[in-house]
């Protein structure tokens, strides 16, 4: 009796994955057609790109498209907005589930794994490889190899790199140059830095170093860093109780103790106190660069550096790629390949990342005239590419949205002095393990 409820099981699990993949044909059936790609289109293609971009990234989004659309006849891209990017993920899910997803969309690799498990998505190699509609090897080398990497899944390759940025620090020039300070570009610069900038002259409270609230989705770069790693996506197992992760949490959680660097906390986002004066140096995202110019202006002086390395160079870049959904019909998915060539092509590349802060996807677009001038007129904007050679792409593993909640979770308990940090590890580690087992 165990053994016919447990084959019965096995039975239900395989069919429901079935279901949830949204696929009326086998799986073979549906990548025998997902690999199929017109030679042609044979009359005018609509297709919708859900997206999550706001205020000026939508309107760069949509100064792109209306340039597509207009650059040729049988294509209408027709942008829709989600919202936020938690919106997006629901609203994504939701539509697959019933049968009315977008024929593109912007995705977080994450959220892709999830897709390609459950046959949402369509592999991209075929229309990279096509011998008329594809790409050379040398555009497709051209891409950034850790974007290329993160959209890869055993040698397939599921999306293309969009919005990417990374971490950068933020420094305030009068306050490093009052203290006749170098920029920081080691752990020990930093803590040095940070301990020498926090001052409290005249009833005005100035910390060294800031860090926003989302710290703990940055910990695996400062394990990194400190020579480890933390998820091993061979035997689907993540690595948080280490020597590496306790060296790593011991540096910033030591800066925080001593009170020579804070949290955001109620400010939301450290762009704020740091345009204010409050904070002398922080690290955030590259593509917050123009909400801190506006935070700042008439304010303070303001540049940017590379992150500080510590036993390694490490840095990761965040941000979507565009997917294409398998709901679509060859026609649609062809007319959405050609949409996505022309957003990642060098000189559309080159004006996304000068409209936002977020950085160019070619390495092309780095030796362009029309780059070159406009970093050397604006270096804030080059410094977050200048950390190309550092980046890396965690492997692909299920569960890695709870991984982040554990994250999240944990890093700040320690970091507010709720845990301590072999607690905070401990519980890490088992609560990031949970998530990936669950997802199993």
């Amino acid at each position: 009796m165990k053994k016919f409820l447990f084959v019965l099981l096995v039975g239900l699990i395989a069919i429901s994955l079935v279901a949830c993949g949204n696929a009326e044909k086998p799986n073979e059936d549906k990548k025998k057609e997902t690999a199929s790609v017109p030679e042609e289109l044979t009359g005018p293609v609509e297709i919708e790109f859900w997206h999550a971009m706001t205020g000026g990234l939508e309107e760069t989004l949509k100064t792109m498209t209306d340039e597509f659309n207009q650059s040729q006849d049988n294509i209408t891209v027709k942008l829709v907005s989600q919202g936020s990017y938690d919106d997006l993920s629901k609203k994504l899910m939701a539509s697959a589930k019933a049968e009315n997803a977008p024929v593109m969309a912007q995705a977080y690799e994450d959220w892709m794994t999830q897709y390609i498990e459950n046959d949402l998505i369509t592999d991209l190699t075929p229309y990279m490889e096509h011998k008329q509609h594809g790409w050379s090897k040398n555009e497709l080398n051209d891409i950034v190899s850790v974007f290329r990497e993160a959209n890869t899944w055993e040698d397939k390759m599921y999306g293309v790199p969009f919005n990417k940025s990374t971490e950068v620090l933020y420094y305030n020039t009068d306050m490093l140059t009052e203290k006749n300070l170098e920029i920081p570009a080691t752990w020990e610069g930093y803590q040095a830095a940070a301990k020498a900038l926090t001052t409290n002259k005249d009833g005005k409270q100035v910390v060294g170093l800031g860090f926003e609230n989302s710290i703990g989705l940055s910990f695996p770069t400062y394990v990194r860093q400190a020579g480890g790693k933390t998820i091993d996506g061979a035997v689907d197992e993540v690595t948080f109780n280490t020597p590496e992760a306790k060296t790593a949490l011991e540096f910033l959680n030591g800066m925080i103790a001593e009170g020579t660097a804070r949290l955001a906390g109620e400010d939301g986002y450290m762009s704020s106190p740091f345009g204010r004066g409050d904070v002398a140096m922080y690290v955030g995202s590259s593509a917050g660069i123009s909400f801190v110019g506006a935070e700042a202006e008439g304010k303070i002086n303001w540049s940017v550096a590379p992150l500080p390395k510590g036993k390694a160079a490490a840095m990761a870049f965040q941000g979507t790629n565009l997917a294409i959904f398998n709901s679509a019909t060859d026609e649609e998915k062809l007319a959405a390949w050609e949409y996505m060539k022309f957003l990642t092509s060098t000189e559309q590349t080159v004006f996304w990342a000068k409209s936002t802060g977020y950085v160019p996807v070619r390495t092309s677009a780095l030796e362009t005239d029309e780059w070159k001038k406009y970093v050397e007129e604006n270096p804030a904007y080059g410094v977050a590419a200048s950390q190309f050679d550092a980046g890396y792409y965690d492997p692909h593993i299920k569960g890695k949205s709870g991984i982040n909640e554990a994250l999240n979770k944990e890093i700040q308990s320690v970091l507010l002095q709720e845990k301590s940090i072999e607690d905070g590890l401990k519980d890490l580690q088992k609560s990031a393990q949970d998530a990936v087992d669950k997802a199993n």
